[in-house]
């Protein structure tokens, strides 16, 4: 071989050479770049994951959760996550009934309560620690999970807490429905439910002639403290079907008359 086709040759053989290896030196860089946006995709959804399962509650005593729930400042919602034959047995005041295996499917109507205080109990808390969990991994902030009813000694009542929803429509469905307005008569006549008679709850137990304990009672107020004390009231005189508005109206926009 002459000399110009040697040289010719060589040079040929490292510029293949050169390409060779600036082409496998690009494929790890893109490579490496590919790697990098997985991780980094990776990481988003690991992040994602751990804030859901970072979802926190807290685990309050019975008597934090008297304190919580008997304050008339107290604008949340109590939710008692056990069976409804339990639940009629015996529950706390103004906690509405919600089964754990049920509470999924309630999330809708509970929405305007993310950001208030949201009180769960059962009778041992293994069903109210799902259902707190269940609450705060769909956006709840202030969720707390109560000792159950077999833990703390409770004032358990009998008669039946409604939230909106189900006070419009015991109204809508019920025959021989009676509705009380236990506030005062200047609340009353500013406005009320339609059909509901005026009996202030300090007279409660002495106008008790004009109701019958075989026909269900709906009992409502502002806020759900006074009626509370009424329907227990009514409970404890011997009336078979109590209700309670545990939303007042000043809390729901009820259709009201005047």
């Amino acid at each position: 071989m002459n000399k110009k086709l040697k040289t010719l040759s060589l040079g040929l053989i490292l510029a293949l050479t050169m390409g060779v290896l600036a082409g496998c030196g690009q494929k790890p860089a893109e490579n490496e770049s590919k790697t990098k946006e997985e991780t980094s995709a990776e990481k988003d959804t690991k992040k994602e994951e751990t804030e859901k399962t970072e979802a926190t509650y807290k685990d309050i005593t019975g008597d934090d959760a008297k304190k919580l729930f008997e304050d008339k400042k107290f604008d949340g919602r109590i939710i008692d996550v056990r069976p409804a034959e339990e639940y009629a047995a015996g529950h706390i005041v103004n906690a509405v009934n919600i089964p754990v295996d049920q509470l999924k499917d309630s999330l809708t109507s509970l929405e305007g309560f993310k950001d208030k205080d949201v009180i769960v109990y059962c009778n041992s808390g293994k069903k109210s620690t799902e259902a707190a969990k269940t609450l705060s991994e769909n956006g709840f902030t202030k969720v707390s999970n109560a000792d159950g009813v077999k833990k703390y000694t409770y004032d358990l009542v009998k008669y039946t807490d409604l939230d909106a929803a189900a006070t419009e429509k015991l109204i809508a469905d019920t025959k021989d429905l009676q509705i009380v307005d236990v506030r005062d008569a200047s609340d009353f006549g500013k406005s009320h439910l339609e059909n509901a008679k005026n009996i202030a709850l300090a007279d409660l137990e002495s106008k008790l002639d004009g109701l019958s304990k075989d026909k269900p009672v709906l009992v409502y107020c502002n806020s759900g403290f006074k009626s509370a004390q009424g329907a227990k009231t009514l409970q404890e005189k011997g009336f078979k079907t109590v209700y309670n508005a545990v939303d007042g109206v000043t809390e729901h926009e009820y259709k009201l008359v005047k």
